[in-house]
This record gives structure tokens, sequence and C-alpha cells, in this order.
């Protein structure tokens, strides 16, 4: 999952950055409106976490913009405008969740959890592929019945594996949904995160190489390393 946090307190906006990294969410910052729609006219995200009261146009201008989009991402609106009416204005402004300052960072992991869960365009909670089986809620997976333990990293790529569906995916775009951007577009990061998930995953491989543009869920397990 990848996620932009909207938000003008830098000291509060890197803690939530921070606290998401280690739950293998990538996320990118945004200290002002004009910043964050910046951002997401060059970056895809998941889910933009946004504060209502920001510099710029604000949050509510941002998401009025947001849901206007066919393909927008999620918006979590994090704020102090904890009245009842100003919850309503925010969710008729476009929000699909709404937590209020303070809070704890462990719910609002779970929030973005339940967000990316939610079907989108037809993507299943649950994910199947290959004997390949993906539960990005509860943050587990299978293969053929069989648990793997995989690392924060490994768990990001996979995802956005099985979210193609058997589609090639190029290393620049595991690079961009997996990673922030603040990633070293020559690092050698994508190639022994997929070597080593697909370790993990044991043989017969299900993740194929495809020489010169990217990697794929084999169809039938076997693939090239």
């Amino acid at each position: 999952m990848r996620v932009l946090i909207v938000e003008d307190e830098p000291f509060l906006a890197e803690a939530i950055r921070d606290g998401l990294r280690l739950e293998a969410i990538a996320a990118d910052l945004a200290g002002d409106g004009d910043t964050a729609l910046e951002q997401l006219s060059v970056n895809r995200y998941d889910v933009v976490v946004l504060d209502r009261d920001i510099p710029g146009p604000n949050g509510d201008e941002i998401a009025r913009r947001l849901a206007r989009s066919a393909e927008s991402p999620r918006i979590l609106m994090l704020t102090a405008a904890a009245r009842l009416h100003e919850k309503e204005s925010g969710f008729e402004a476009g929000a699909d969740d709404y937590l209020t300052k303070p809070f704890a960072l462990r719910e609002l992991v779970l929030r973005l959890r339940a967000l990316e869960r939610r079907p989108s365009a037809g993507a299943p909670p649950v994910q199947e592929y290959a004997g390949v089986r993906l539960d990005a809620f509860r943050r587990e997976v299978y293969r053929d019945g069989r648990y793997v333990a995989l690392t924060r990293k490994q768990f990001a790529v996979l995802a956005v594996l099985m979210a193609a569906g058997g589609g090639v995916v190029s290393a620049e775009d595991l690079l961009e949904r997996a990673w922030d951007e603040n990633a070293d577009p020559f690092t050698n990061a994508v190639r022994i995160t997929i070597s080593t998930l697909r370790k993990r995953l044991g043989e017969p491989w299900v993740i194929e190489t495809v020489p010169g543009v990217g990697y794929r869920l084999a169809a039938v397990p076997g693939a090239t390393p």
C-alpha cells in the first residue's frame, strides 16, 4: 500500500510516516494543498491521509477534486474537527473514513488496512492466484494451504503482483507501489526482494521474470527465476 500524508505539522507528519513504514506502508508527505495536488498528479496512491486545515487548497477542496476522478484513491480525513456536523461535511466532501486528533497510530493503521481491503475496480478483499492466497487485512499469505511468513517489504511486493492478476509489473512500477518517493530508482532492492520472496514462497517458483519487462505471477508454477 502507498499512502500520501497531507499534514502541515511537520513533526506529526514525520511521526505518522515513520510509523506507517514500520507497518510496510509506503508513505509520502505533503505539507500543503498545492504540494498534495502535485504529488497526486504524478504518483498513484491507495489512500490519502488528509488534514482538513492546511495551507493552499484545503482538505475539503482536495477531497472534492479527488471525488470527481473515476480512479481516485481512498480518503481518510485526519483532523481536529470532531463535531458531528464537521464530520458530516467531511464525508459530503468525499471522505471514505474520518479519524479525529488525538489518535492512536495503531487505529490509523487498522483503518488504512480496512480501506485497502474494500473492493476497488472489482478486486476482492482476499486475493488468490496460482495457489497463493493473500489476505491484506490480516497480513497473511498461504501457498497451497501452507502459511508463508514474509517480511513487510516482501508482503508489499507480493500484494502488487497479486493485484496485477498475472499481468506483468515492471521493476519501476514495483518500486513506485511498494516503496516511497525517496527510493533510489537505480537500486537493486526490487530484484533482491523478488529473489527472497521466491524462496519464501517455495518451489515450484510462482514468480516469473519477463526479461527486459518485469515480473508476474505464473499461471502454471515452475516459472523462470
